[in-house]
């Protein structure tokens, strides 16, 4: 007689249904796993054969057989352990198929025969839900299970807990879903002094979802300003929600089985590999761009950064998506993620203070910029210069609350306007960074004024027809931000202002 007991394999945020079919059948003792497993899931017969023993079972002295079907899919990772544990339970008349076959198992096993979580029971919980069926699962993923619906969640402590529960003589009670309790004081703007300019950049960045670059010297606060972005966005959908703690869960990264609902703020070191940044690896593991999906990318200290590693964001900041193909991988993952870069003018970092700056200027400064290409500095929508704070504006008093009040509703105002203008497209497309071009030109006729404007911007600073779009689609911010139908004058002279301020200002010396 040959088990079935359903799990699943991973591929990239998709599952994968395998059938875990288990034989007992006469012949030299032997168990033996087949169907591509890895390291991992060959070990797992060890798991599964102390984990019965400690139920007070013990496998019979027969050739046992498990298939991973479909067996050309390599299967990675420890959850198998649960699902050719049951398998086996069915074999051994332990368990009825009927009692299983309405689930989807996984979980990693202990010696002990205790249920262990494992990463992706989010997914895993997803999947089964989309199949109206059940899940069963360790008890500590039970919570991050709950959040896939209405659905029948078993979430054993232990295998002996889980055998019990379907003989009726022990009844587990179903998971609730949970939220991670953050503990930290929030980042506000209020924090910062200064930096006026600054401010209203990251204010037009939040409410349009655009991309920013702050160049100036150490100390002056660009760090402090890019984490404070994530409180001035707006609170995650409930999709985006689940989309970010999807993703999380693969990399088993969610506290406690709780989802995420706060947008992602990542920031890697500038050490950082090029596979760490965007995915990949021996198993195509998501990246920090997809970590960060939803949310914030931050690269302090931008040049430091290996020129591999920042020419190949280039393609994830346009097409939000990020595909991973390797020899035995070819998987796609979102990478809709807002960039905000940090670095100096120069490599000292003081060329704008001619009494500390370093005898090499300007060719320190062109070295240190030329680590930063063309094309990715053209997917940059804002860039502006922090300069050093000055010791008045230390001593000043901090913004009132109400300022900050007025800050959000503004970028909400924004947000809901851009939502319902562009409440026919997909999700990923509801932002004026990220609307279709055609619509973006149709939505934004432009004056005689604001028409000279831009042609006399374009032949005197070289823009390119991307940076030409992306001024559009900022002055439209701009424009929202101030609750204007019209995109006028004004709008773009601040637009065209935002985007070169920065960069030309460090090129002057």
């Amino acid at each position: 007689m040959v088990s079935h007991v359903s799990t699943i394999a991973f591929q990239g945020l998709n599952a994968i249904d395998v059938d875990v079919q288990s034989m007992i059948t006469n012949g030299l003792p032997a168990f033996s796993i087949v169907g591509l497993p890895d390291k991992a899931v060959a070990e797992s017969k060890e798991r599964v054969r102390s984990s019965l023993y400690s139920m007070g079972l013990s496998l019979p002295p027969k050739r046992i057989t498990i298939n991973l079907s479909p067996a050309d899919l390599q299967k990675e990772g420890s959850h198998y352990d649960l699902p050719i544990a049951l398998g086996l339970l069915v074999g051994l008349k332990v368990l009825s198929q009927e009692e299983v076959s309405e689930f989807i198992a996984f979980g990693e096993l202990g010696l002990d025969g205790r249920i262990t979580a494992v990463s992706g029971a989010l997914i895993a919980a997803v999947h089964a839900n989309s199949l109206n069926r059940g899940i069963i699962c360790s008890e500590a993923s039970g919570p991050e299970a709950a959040w896939a619906g209405d659905m029948s969640i078993i979430a054993a402590r232990t295998l002996l807990d889980l055998v019990n529960h379907f003989k009726g003589t022990q009844v587990l009670a179903s998971p609730q879903p949970k939220l991670t309790d953050y503990q930290e004081t929030e980042k506000i703007l209020s924090d910062i002094r200064g930096q006026s300019l600054a401010k209203r950049a990251l204010e037009i960045a939040a409410a349009g979802s655009h991309h920013l670059l702050m160049i100036g010297p150490p100390g002056a606060g660009k760090t402090m300003l890019a984490q404070r972005l994530p409180s001035l966005l707006p609170p995650l959908e409930a999709e985006e929600a689940l989309e970010v703690s999807m993703v999380h869960s693969l990399c088993g990264q969610l506290t406690q089985g709780s989802i995420v609902h706060r947008r992602p703020f990542r920031a890697p070191h500038h050490s950082a590999s090029h596979v760490s940044l965007v995915g990949g690896g021996h198993r195509a593991i998501p990246g920090e761009i997809t970590l960060a999906h939803h949310g914030v990318l931050f690269l302090d200290e931008m040049p430091e950064f290996s020129r591999n590693s920042l020419e190949s964001l280039r393609q994830p900041l346009e097409d939000k998506i990020i595909t991973v193909a390797r020899a035995n991988h070819h998987v796609t993952y979102p990478a809709k993620f807002q960039l905000v870069a940090a670095m100096n003018p120069c490599r000292c970092g003081f060329a704008y203070d001619a009494s500390r700056a370093c005898r090499r200027i300007p060719q320190c400064i062109n070295d240190y910029l030329l680590k930063i290409s063309g094309p990715f500095m053209d997917r940059i929508d804002l860039c502006v210069s922090v300069p050093e704070v000055k010791f008045q504006d230390l001593q000043a008093a901090p913004s009132s609350p109400s300022d900050l009040l007025e800050i959000k509703a503004r970028i909400l105002q924004a947000r809901l306007l851009q939502k319902n203008r562009y409440q026919h497209f997909p999700k990923m497309s509801q932002t004026n960074a990220d609307v279709p071009l055609k619509f973006l030109e149709e939505i934004t006729p432009l004056s005689t004024e604001g028409t000279a404007l831009l042609q006399k911007a374009s032949h005197e600073l070289k823009l390119s027809a991307r940076s030409y779009h992306r001024l559009l689609r900022v002055a439209r911010t701009i424009a929202d931000l101030n609750a204007d139908s019209t995109l006028g004058y004004e709008h773009l002279a601040e637009a065209i202002f935002l985007k070169t301020q920065g960069y030309f200002s460090s090129q002057s010396f």
